[in-house]
């Protein structure tokens, strides 16, 4: 297994350019897929620098994916102004366009925390369930942001005491659509001293 590092690139998006951290498979061949991940609210400081992004990242590339972590619009480097999670999804199109150019044909991931969950939730509902392998939804801000249904295999994972989104909420968002939550005791929203806890229920859970 290798050990690769975070690579910062600017990967061309609607409008302008997207400053973005990239993390190589850490298996030995070819790359087995593709995962984006998605940032929590810049407007509360969420970058692409955030620990629970680089977790699932680091995850993800330990099961062999390119892992891309873009700032979207308005965050770090990134040229454009946020728009709240909306032309967001542009944003992680155009990542996902130049992911797959320089990775054809590969299986995808989705994933994101807190805000990111609204990106990647609406980005999997325009690609289509059989467009995407899996949806990790981790702290999804069901209680700011009206996420749309999700496919029945999506991962979802909150914590017990989050002081950012009542666990209720999201189970009000769930409950409809007979959707499990895994609810890890005693976490807050950042899953502070929980991200090895965290990391380890969705590596169960995509098998």
């Amino acid at each position: 297994m290798k050990a690769p590092q975070f690579e910062a690139r600017m990967l061309a998006g609607p409008v302008g350019q997207l400053d973005t951290l990239v993390l190589d498979s850490a298996l030995d061949g070819p790359a087995r897929g593709i995962a984006l991940v998605a940032h929590p609210n810049p407007t509360q400081g969420g970058t692409n620098t955030n620990k629970i992004v680089h977790t699932l990242a680091k995850l993800l590339s330990r099961r062999g994916y390119v892992a891309y972590c873009p700032n979207l619009r308005g965050v770090g480097k990134s040229e454009g102004v946020h728009d709240f999670g909306h032309a967001e999804v542009d944003d992680m199109a155009a990542v996902l366009a130049v992911a797959q150019a320089e990775h054809p044909g590969l299986p995808l991931i989705l994933a994101g925390f807190s805000f990111g969950t609204y990106v990647q939730s609406q980005l999997c509902a325009r690609l289509g369930e059989a467009a995407v392998q899996a949806l990790i939804l981790i702290g999804p801000a069901t209680s700011r942001w009206q996420l749309p249904a999700v496919p029945a295999h999506t991962i979802v994972v909150h914590g017990e005491q989050d002081e950012v989104v009542a666990l209720q909420s999201v189970f009000d968002w769930a409950r409809p659509q007979s959707l499990p939550v895994t609810v890890l005791p005693g976490a807050g929203h950042f899953f502070h001293g929980k991200l090895t806890q965290l990391a380890d229920i969705v590596n169960r859970a995509l098998g």
